[in-house]
């Protein structure tokens, strides 16, 4: 198994004749024949591309001989120009590649401190034989090389290297069975030969067990924790939905008052269904783009939260029964989809204490650690203070914003100063959610995504996402002058950002008296825009909801940017949202503002939907003669006639009525006592199910809700725009579709209606109950 890890020399006579030419090309050819790959450049060029290959290489060597490396300072004497500005690039990204300088005439005395210290060695040349010379190199890259694999990949790198016979699960042994299909042998090809080698079962002892977290696996998180400054990392290959489920496992209980975020990912709230809790809800703030907002800092306040403890009758049972109980655990959603992140800090000041757990779903800013712009704005890093009662958990999705493949999570834990997480009970949640066969791949994820991260090659990737995001901005705001009076898109965000570089923290912090977020009043320094969370906005909707004479559905330009090659996160009415992971680059932002400039040339020209989006037309014949332009206004006109901004915001801003307990409504469902109830009948009525509509994948309604007026309202806009608009429908995630007599009918799984007095006496039965169980 040979990695790939070349050796970079840069000199201007690597390809030269004369001596100096002869005498590296030698060190090069003995390199060489020791089964090294060398690359040699003659100049410096462009000094960040160069330093981009500090990923890829195993060492540089650099001359110091060449007139291109040397400037002079009067006041410091014979100086280094791009070698200090060269090694410094090099150094923001990576410690401990090694570096050598080598000449014939300058020596170390040339070369000031800042720059020796970065070094590995400095070579004279012919002073040894090539053949020695080349053998120090390489004792120093094979080290490098050697100590760059965590713990558990490097295991699991022994292990394929191996060649043991598998006579375990899974049946394909290392990949062998497929060899014995044709279409198994395409399998193989794609997938390669070592992904598959290391494909094996928990029954391979060296590997350690991610089951009870012991050796590599256990080796890998303790490496982890130290990478991310948490007291414990635990992997879970089953995504961030399996890492809550199994925080809420270990904490709650049936029974037990649970405060969370009312637009909190939908496996929180299969939590609450599982563990039988008594859920509040805090409601974020909305603007009439459909983007989620913070939860005011007022919804946070004890005294606050017991008001709606007090206003919902079984969690008010509960705490009767229970005087002096407090909630067992929040749950807030850090960062939401739409990129707005809280002070943490301000948040453990509020309810250290107060709250047993404090849990932050941080799905999306695993980053934020890593970087001092997101300084106070994530649960668990560096220099951040500890709860004196609170047990904190961070849960994060490492296969969005950093390097694990799908599915990868991990679960971060920082102890309050008074008390130690008591592992066995964890692992007990642990064991009910994890596979007993996990994915050896995506446990190699987690552990290489947290190595990728160590300071200061972590902070380097984060300052470059948030450096590749803000030049975006900049670039469609540019394009937006050039364009002047003409129509074109725009990016969610402060009015002012930087003009170079990415600032400060301080320019995205939210504030009360700015009006372009649209959430109104907010605490000072409680919220901010993470950058690397592009929201695109389409002509046709501002933000106090008000439409325009003629628009652009954003669902109109992510159809047209699928098809020319451009994937989008998520589309909302007139929006859209991008992220600037670590793994995007310029190319990819740059396809993305020439593709929208191509889609604003089509529609100007009103082309027909066959030229410009063939393979959609060929499915939806309907749309074939029809002009973009004329598409896009006849989506309009049905959003505008149904007023569907001020719907889709009010449903989430409605009072919605817990008519029973979460649990109890999915056990009704479960048993079958139900009614499937048409749409225009849904008033007052519980429903079963999550009501999920996508975009944007938050949960309108958890079993145990009663529909109002507004959700209904809503309901019945998409069943009409579902019907006009084929390839654009609203999916909505509990609204069952089924065609009767060639009519489309669209149902809700309800509990099976009883008269008034009788769900009195279940709530009350269920409230009797919970006094029991507490």
């Amino acid at each position: 198994m040979k990695f790939r890890f070349p050796i970079l020399i840069i000199d201007e006579d690597y390809r030269s004749e004369n001596t100096s030419g002869l005498g590296i090309r030698a060190l090069a050819e003995a390199m060489e024949g020791e089964g090294a790959e060398v690359i040699g450049a003659t100049s410096y060029g462009d000094l960040s591309q160069f330093a981009q290959q500090q990923s890829r290489a195993s060492a540089f060597i650099l001359s110091i001989d060449d007139e291109e490396v040397m400037s002079s300072d009067e006041e410091e004497g014979p100086a280094i120009g791009k070698l200090r500005e060269f090694i410094q690039e090099i150094r923001f990204k990576n410690n401990d590649i090694p570096i050598f300088l080598y000449g014939e005439t300058r020596t170390s005395a040339h070369i000031p401190n800042d720059i020796l210290r970065e070094l590995h060695g400095f070579i004279h040349m012919f002073e040894d034989t090539p053949e020695f010379v080349a053998r120090h190199i390489l004792r120093e890259a094979r080290s490098y090389t050697d100590g760059l694999a965590p713990p558990f990949f490097r295991a699991l790198l022994d292990y394929a290297r191996d060649g043991s016979y598998s006579w375990h699960c899974p049946g394909h042994s290392g990949g062998v069975a497929f060899l014995k299909s044709p279409v198994g042998q395409m399998f193989h090809q794609f997938f390669g030969e070592n992904m598959l080698r290391a494909d094996v079962c928990n029954a391979v002892e060296e590997l350690g067990q991610l089951l009870d977290h012991t050796g590599p696996v256990a080796a890998s998180e303790r490496n982890a924790a130290r990478i991310f400054n948490a007291d414990h990392c635990f992997f879970v290959t089953n995504g961030t939905s399996t890492s809550n489920k199994m925080v809420w496992h270990s904490t709650v209980a049936s029974g037990d008052i649970v405060v969370v975020d009312r637009n909190c990912h939908k496996s929180i709230l299969h939590s609450i269904i599982m563990t039988g809790a008594v859920p509040v809800f805090l409601t974020p703030k909305r603007n009439h783009f459909g983007l989620i907002g913070p939860i005011p800092l007022e919804e946070f306040l004890p005294e606050n939260i017991q008001k709606k403890i007090d206003a919902n009758p079984f969690a008010r049972a509960v705490q009767e029964a229970n005087p002096g109980r407090k909630p067992r655990i929040l749950t807030i959603t850090q960062s939401t989809y739409d990129g707005i992140v809280y002070n943490v800090e301000m948040l453990e000041e509020l309810l250290d204490g107060k709250i047993g757990t404090l849990h932050f779903d941080e799905a999306w800013l695993p980053h934020a650690t890593f970087h001092d712009f997101y300084r106070n704005m994530h649960a668990i890093g560096r220099d951040r203070p500890r709860c004196e009662e609170s047990m904190v958990f961070a849960t994060h999705s490492t296969h969005k914003l950093l390097a694990g493949i799908s599915q990868a999570s991990q679960i971060l834990v920082k102890e309050p100063k008074n008390q130690k997480l008591d592992r066995h009970i964890f692992n007990e949640a642990y064991l009910m959610h994890t596979s007993t066969s996990p994915q050896y791949a995506i446990i190699a994820s987690c552990d290489v995504a947290a190595a990728m991260m160590e300071p200061p090659g972590g902070t380097a990737l984060v300052e470059e996402s948030i450096l590749e995001a803000l030049n975006f901005r900049r670039a469609m705001r540019k394009v937006d002058a050039e364009w002047g009076d003409d129509w074109w898109f725009q990016v969610w965000g402060p009015d002012e950002i930087p003009e170079h570089g990415i600032g400060e923290q301080s320019d995205w912090i939210l504030k009360a008296d700015d009006e372009w977020h649209g959430f109104g009043h907010l605490a000072d320094g409680f919220n901010m825009l993470d950058p690397i969370k592009g929201t695109v906005i389409t002509p046709g909707l501002n933000l106090h909801g008000q439409f325009a004479e003629t628009g652009i559905p954003a669902s109109i330009v992510t159809r047209y940017l699928a098809e020319h090659g451009v994937i989008v996160e998520k589309a909302g009415l007139y929006s859209f949202f991008i992220m600037f992971t670590i793994g995007i680059t310029k190319g990819r932002w740059n396809t993305l503002v020439s593709a929208l400039q191509q889609f604003k040339d089509d529609y100007d020209k009103n082309l027909p939907m066959w030229k410009i989006l063939p393979e959609f037309a060929a499915k939806f014949p309907k749309y074939e003669s029809v002009g973009l332009r004329d598409l896009s206004h006849a989506i309009h006109d049905t959003y505008k006639q149904s007023d569907i901004a001020r719907v889709t915001t009010e449903m989430y801003l409605s009072e919605i009525t817990p008519a029973m307990l979460p649990y109890v409504a999915y056990d009704k469902m479960t048993h079958r006592e139900i009614d499937r109830v048409e749409i225009d009948d849904l008033l007052g009525r519980v429903t079963a199910v999550l009501l999920t509509p996508y975009p944007p994948g938050i949960p309108l309604l958890i079993p145990g809700e009663c529909f109002n007026q507004t959700i209904i309202e809503y309901l019945q806009f998409a069943r009409k725009f579902n019907e006009r608009f084929p390839g654009f429908e609203t999916d909505i995630h509990g609204l069952v579709t089924e065609t009767v007599n060639g009519v489309r009918k669209y149902h809700v799984d309800c509990i099976r209606t009883k008269p008034d007095q009788e769900l009195e006496q279940n709530t009350a039965s269920a409230v009797k109950n919970l006094v029991a169980t507490n």
